[in-house]
């Protein structure tokens, strides 16, 4: 089954609430994977701009096309809870 996200909400800083497809939902601590990451990322490292993702077609994006693999947030949520 692919993983995608169904809901997602900003606690704070870098962690998001985060509900996939087959039920999985929790916290998930993004600081960590954003903190060396350049390009279309670096402006997630701003805490306004990284609060303010959509959910767009199974994963997480932001206005400047950055987006990130759902697998990838799951696997962090099963890691991180």
């Amino acid at each position: 089954m692919f993983k995608h996200v169904i809901n997602a909400k900003y606690i704070k800083d870098y962690t998001i609430w985060l509900a996939f497809n087959d039920g999985a939902e929790g916290k998930v601590d993004l600081s960590e994977k954003l903190k060396n990451r350049k390009g279309v990322f670096e402006p997630l490292r701003k805490i306004d701009y990284f609060r303010n993702f959509k959910i767009e077609g199974d994963t997480l994006s932001w206005a400047n096309g950055a987006d990130l693999a759902p697998d990838s947030l799951y696997d962090l949520l099963q890691e991180q809870n």
